[in-house]
């Protein structure tokens, strides 16, 4: 398996035009951070998670030439935005892209794009096979895919098990039980929004914090703010096997 991140930043704690905050101005291509979301390649197949307002540039980015699913996480703008950008891959691949998610996430995605799922569409809007899910394991196109449940202040999220690999963002609580699903795992990818407490995200202690409960293998954390500080900075701070991920990044498992 393969995992491209194609953006490891949020919408919160974005600088104003004209910021002068030392990730602003850091040369380092690491603190150029785009919304989260990741790219799997799995059992020969293309998988995104999340279609943030940066998805069209990331996959243009990372040269991605087909598409088989989108997998969602939650509803808000900053991991949904971007689905219209499908539309090239329906045209390339000649069929429509199977789209997951939560039965909230579907009715955002048919709110916020309702010429997509109307009964007379027009020619060349995105077209999608909607698939809800539940807090059950399920399968893409012979991919398991095992979601775990986390709360984002009072919103449940899911994350993702696919084999080891454990990717989740928009989160500041996460139960025992869901927690025993990702136990022990290979990689960990994990929301640390900054140093200051946050009412919705883990800052970086309790990230750092879950990950001791968890214990995986190696640590990336994602859904990273400017308030967090740049890589250079906080990578002296983490233990060896825990990292600060960043657009571009890739993995094989």
């Amino acid at each position: 398996m393969k995992v491209t991140f194609l953006g490891t930043g949020t919408s919160q704690g974005v600088p104003v035009i004209g910021c002068d905050c030392e990730v602003c101005k850091s040369l380092d291509f690491r603190d150029k951070r785009l919304r989260s979301s990741i790219h799997l390649e799995v059992q020969g197949r293309s998988f995104v998670i999340d279609t943030g307002p940066d998805f069209r540039a990331q996959m243009l980015r990372e040269s991605i030439r087909r598409l088989d699913a989108v997998i969602y996480t939650h509803e808000h703008k900053d991991h949904t935005a971007g689905m219209d950008d499908i539309r090239p891959f329906n045209y390339k691949q000649e069929g429509d892209i199977p789209i997951y998610g939560t039965a909230k996430v579907i009715n955002q995605l048919k709110e916020e794009f309702s010429y997509v799922f109307a009964a007379k569409k027009y020619p060349g809007v995105p077209g999608v096979l909607v698939h809800e899910i539940t807090n059950q394991p399920f399968d893409v196109q012979g991919v398991r895919i095992t979601p775990v449940e986390v709360m984002h202040h009072r919103i449940p999220v899911f994350g993702y098990r696919i084999r080891d690999f454990v990717y989740i963002t928009d989160a500041n609580k996460i139960a025992p039980t869901e927690i025993e699903k990702v136990r022990g795992c290979r990689v960990l990818v994990l929301n640390a929004l900054q140093i200051q407490p946050h009412i919705s995200h883990f800052n970086l202690e309790e990230a750092l914090q879950m990950v001791a409960l968890i214990q995986p293998e190696r640590t990336y954390f994602t859904h990273i703010s400017h308030r967090l500080g740049t890589v250079g900075q906080i990578e002296k701070m983490l233990p060896r096997d825990i990292s600060l991920a960043y657009d571009g990044l890739q993995l094989t498992l």
